[in-house]
């Protein structure tokens, strides 16, 4: 049951669609929709999918969730032991409003200190008032930036996270466009 419903899941994440009874028949190798039906009913008990108002299927909270086993000492060794205490969607996790945030590529080191990194993914989230010490995303002078926004007296600067490089005080014009709420970083 565990491959079919992989084949499913692989189904829903390459197309950002649940597949039809139809197609699930294709991509599991049933001869007939009744076994489908009977997948189905199968996956809507365990909770692995669901039904909208309309009976068609749509995807549980569980599809994108990985297991959260514990924590991780970052100082001293610790004994520890691998027991799953929950899951987590990663895409819930890292959006708090996915329709007003996006990524952005990090290019530069002028956010090294702040642990972003050249390459890193930033996720950026408009509409939320900027603070300062929060880090921003500005138009400012005529470019865009990635800094912490700082205020001296009434003036809004911007600071990077690099001794390598001086404060922005905007000249002409400052935009706040968007908040970084995160960092996604590959190894």
């Amino acid at each position: 049951m565990n491959s079919y419903k992989q084949k499913i899941f692989d189904f829903y994440a390459s197309y950002k669609r649940m597949p039809s009874y139809s197609e699930i028949m294709k991509l599991v190798g049933f001869k007939s929709k009744n076994a489908v039906y009977k997948l189905v009913e199968k996956l809507l008990e365990e909770g692995s999918i669901l039904k909208d108002a309309t009976g068609r299927l749509i995807p549980s909270k569980m599809i994108g969730e990985v297991p959260l086993l514990g924590l991780v000492e970052a100082g001293f060794p610790t004994e520890a032991d691998a027991q799953t205490l929950d899951t987590i969607d990663i895409g819930e996790y890292l959006f708090h409003n996915k329709n007003a945030s996006y990524l952005l590529k990090v290019k530069g080191d002028s956010m090294i200190d702040a642990g972003i990194q050249e390459g890193d993914l930033v996720i950026a989230e408009r509409g939320r008032e900027a603070k300062a010490g929060d880090i921003v995303i500005a138009y400012v002078d005529g470019g865009w930036t990635m800094k912490y926004l700082r205020k001296k007296g009434s003036q809004n600067y911007l600071e990077p996270a690099n001794k390598k490089y001086k404060p922005i005080y905007p000249e002409q014009q400052m935009e706040i466009a968007a908040v970084v709420k995160g960092v996604v970083r590959k190894y």
